[in-house]
């Protein structure tokens, strides 16, 4: 096992290669230094796609929805107006998970290390958490897959997501009022098979934009049994490979639209700005569990729900 102090060395040195390379690539898109383009014109500037990564990082992995908060900074920024541009915006926005799912991998590499153990058969708990996270991800990729294109059709607007808001905040604040997050739990390498596979179920509810897949998923798993700490870890893993397999498939269908569209600059700047985000904001959601009540991110829901609310309403 890594020391604390080296384990904060290895992720400082990470987030200072990702800094680095947002900068280099903020050099490269300066026209004021005379470099010459290599690039398409960008309809996205590179500010606009430094909020996205910020927005993707820091909501990622939080019981907020990151979707929900992508889907607002769209109509906040104005971007995204014809058919055309809003794919590609869409493709963008996927695109850049890459630096959430980075960051998962370097806070868990050990558990992650741990699992690729098991695959050979060198680690009998990495073996069994092996299995119920791939039993996890059967049921989101079926329905997944079934349901994507109606879920973007029907409910991808501000007032799904601003009802998604409100009815996840009081589902929080109704669960923490049970004691129930408090309460003592199994370890994560005690999860079975079945239970996983009814957390799965469960977490093809955040198709729906602003459930939030790790609300949603952290929920079934207190439900379930295990300790809060123990959920959470498991909401992360199980994003690491559910949004792993949704970017190579999104960059596998719209990957070149992203190219032509964006160039490689605004990508680079939007998932390394997201990689740093969602650094801090896993590492904030961790430490904040240890010493408070989950009920915070109940009240956020609620606030930012009832405010889209109200600006909705009035235009």
């Amino acid at each position: 096992m890594e020391s604390a102090p080296s384990k904060q060395k290895f992720v400082r040195r990470i987030t200072s290669i990702a800094f680095m390379a947002t900068g280099l690539s903020l050099l490269i898109a300066d026209p004021a230094l005379g470099l010459e383009r290599v690039l398409p014109e960008e309809s996205l500037s590179i500010w606009k796609a430094t909020i996205f990564g910020i927005v993707e990082g820091l909501t990622e992995f939080l019981p907020i929805s990151s979707t929900g908060h992508l889907l607002a900074t769209k109509e906040i920024l104005n971007v995204g107006e014809t058919k055309l541009s809003e794919e590609a915006i869409d493709s963008y926005i996927i695109s850049i998970q890459i630096g959430a799912i980075f960051a998962v991998a370097v806070l868990y590499r050990q558990r992650l290390v741990q699992m690729l153990q098991g695959l050979f058969g060198r680690n009998s708990e990495g073996k069994k958490m092996l299995g119920s996270l791939i039993t996890a991800c059967v049921p989101t990729a079926v329905i997944g897959l079934a349901a994507a294109n109606s879920v973007k059709d029907n409910l991808y607007s501000l007032w799904p997501v601003a009802a998604a808001w409100v009815v996840g905040g009081v589902c929080i604040l109704a669960i923490d009022r049970q004691n129930i997050f408090n309460r003592p739990g199994k370890r994560l390498e005690e999860l079975t098979a079945q239970k996983a596979f009814l957390i799965g179920l469960v977490q093809a509810l955040a198709l729906w934009p602003g459930v939030s897949r790790s609300l949603v998923t952290i929920i079934a798993a207190v439900l379930v049994g295990l300790s809060l700490k123990a959920a959470v870890e498991f909401s992360f893993i199980l994003g690491f490979v559910t949004l792993t397999a949704a970017t190579v498939f999104e960059l596998g269908t719209d990957g070149q639209q992203v190219i032509d569209s964006f160039g490689y600059t605004t990508p680079l700047i939007g998932l390394c700005v997201a990689f740093v985000a969602a650094i801090i904001s896993v590492r904030f959601m961790v430490e904040w569990l240890e010493q408070r009540s989950f009920a915070i991110f109940g009240y956020y829901r609620l606030v930012i729900g009832f405010a889209a609310i109200i600006l909705i309403s009035i235009g």
